[in-house]
């Protein structure tokens, strides 16, 4: 027998049923001394006292200084090699009368040092942190206590608004407890306190699909310290909305564990069967999505996809831990309100008699009869320009629309693109035309005429000279 498992299994005969040692020794093959070991050892310590004892190491016993001197050396930083601790371990030896240890001993004393020793001595404390302390993996207790948000690249080249390729990046709002993204936002560009007002607007505000029930305000949103989400605007705007703003510590990813699996699963599951992905094989695809279309299969995928199948994490789907036994989430009293707060502040207009003229569109409303020659502050959304929110002195007036557009999507960016490449294509035309000023080239028919060496130059005489 050699685990205390398989002795109990025969001791417990005479235990539990009264078997006698005598009649249980021959039965089971074994000598009834050893069975009275076992019952003895039993009594004493229970069933763990029935494991085997383990055998003590046979061989020369290494100088209990010298373990210690190679621990040190193994533990020093720069980490040396085997070779380098046997040599410096053998003139030690030698000078304190110490018997060496052969390079096998030393070899399984460096091998035998607590992993999480070695990593804290050679690597430091942040790397020991983050490969051996326990984690507390918290989960809030309700939907909608806890929210996280973060921003990603996503592995996938798209054509911007020139048709160049670009890469996008990704910004997610996801519930701590459901697991379920409420909001996100895709673009171009670095991440800027705009994108997580967009993606908040988009996780606040009621969605007019059934797969996407998540809405509300978060009791707590927990963010890092990227610049955007320190931003004046974010504070402002959770003072006002009655959240509150928590940061992760800093260099500690752990915290940020559940939204990084998500990015994850969208790079991976979604976006390596879509054209234009980014593989160690290929750094540079055709791309040939353009920015509303993957806005458009990221929503899909995770309307339709990722939130109906079960989380491996809370062993439920979010769309029913988010729904739970039904709930009325807290909202802000009108959209007007949370765009007011969240959509970009552009600088002031002035409502002329045809209507508000911003960024070479012209956007109309009846309700603006009122103001024209009135001061008036425009909000809009990045993604589409095509109507914008008016407001005057603070309060909503109404929603003006781009007639030219008002069917259509018309990003910012799209815009601003344009303009630019129509800047392009002035500047090189004007080029073109210097170029040709600078250098003139006479007409090959009409060779230039020879100056008249003998005409003279005329003397010119001032006042003084009289």
């Amino acid at each position: 027998m050699k685990t205390a498992a398989a002795r109990w299994q025969v001791l417990r005969q005479h235990v539990e049923s009264g078997v006698p040692l005598t009649q249980l020794a021959a039965a089971e093959q074994i000598g009834e001394r050893t069975l009275q070991r076992w019952l003895a050892a039993y009594r004493q310590a229970g069933v763990a006292g029935l494991a085997p004892a383990t055998p003590p190491k046979r061989g020369r016993r290494t100088h209990p200084e010298l373990v210690a001197y190679i621990e040190g050396l193994a533990l020093s930083t720069p980490p040396p090699t085997i070779a380098a601790i046997i040599r410096k371990a053998t003139v030690t030896a030698a000078r304190r009368g110490w018997p060496m240890a052969s390079a096998s001993t030393v070899r399984s004393i460096v091998t035998g040092l607590d992993p999480g020793m070695v990593t804290l001595a050679h690597q430091g404390a942040a790397a020991y942190r983050d490969t051996y302390e326990l984690v507390w993996r918290h989960r809030a207790e309700r939907a909608n206590a806890t929210w996280q948000a973060d921003h990603t690249e996503l592995d996938i080249l798209i054509l911007d608004a020139n048709g160049r390729p670009a890469r996008p990046w990704l910004t997610v709002i996801l519930d701590d407890y459901s697991r379920a993204v409420c909001g996100f936002m895709v673009f171009l560009g670095a991440p800027s306190a705009m994108n997580t007002a967009l993606a908040l607007r988009h996780g606040i505000w009621p969605k007019n699909d059934p797969n996407w029930p998540m809405c509300g305000l978060p009791d707590v949103l927990y963010v890092d310290h990227g610049t955007d989400f320190t931003s004046r605007h974010l504070a402002q705007t959770a003072k006002d909305l009655h959240f509150e703003i928590i940061y992760s510590t800093i260099a500690r990813p752990q915290g940020r564990g559940k939204i990084e699996r998500i990015f994850g699963t969208i790079n991976t599951e979604l976006l390596a069967d879509l054209p234009g992905y980014l593989t160690r094989g290929q750094r540079h695809p055709e791309p040939v999505l353009t920015l509303p279309e993957l806005d458009t299969a990221i929503g899909e995928f995770i309307g339709e996809k990722y939130h109906r199948r079960t989380h491996p994490g809370t062993g439920d789907s979010p769309y029913r831990a988010w729904i739970g036994d039904g709930w009325l989430p807290r909202l802000p009293e009108t959209v007007d309100d949370l765009n007011l707060l969240l959509l970009t502040v552009a600088t002031a207009r002035i409502v002329r008699r045809d209507g508000v003229h911003f960024q070479g569109l012209r956007y109309v409303s009846p309700l603006l009869a009122a103001y024209v020659k009135e001061s008036v502050v425009i909000r809009y959304d990045p993604r589409d320009i095509s109507e914008i929110h008016v407001f005057h002195k603070n309060q909503y007036i109404c929603k003006a629309v781009d007639p030219d557009h008002a069917s259509s999507t018309v990003s910012l960016k799209e815009i601003q693109e344009a303009r630019n490449e129509r800047r392009r294509q002035l500047r090189s035309q004007i080029k073109e035309r210097i170029a040709v000023v600078a250098d003139p080239s006479p007409p090959a028919s009409a060779p230039a005429p020879e100056p008249d060496r003998t005409k003279k130059p005329r003397l010119r005489t001032y006042l003084e000279d009289d």
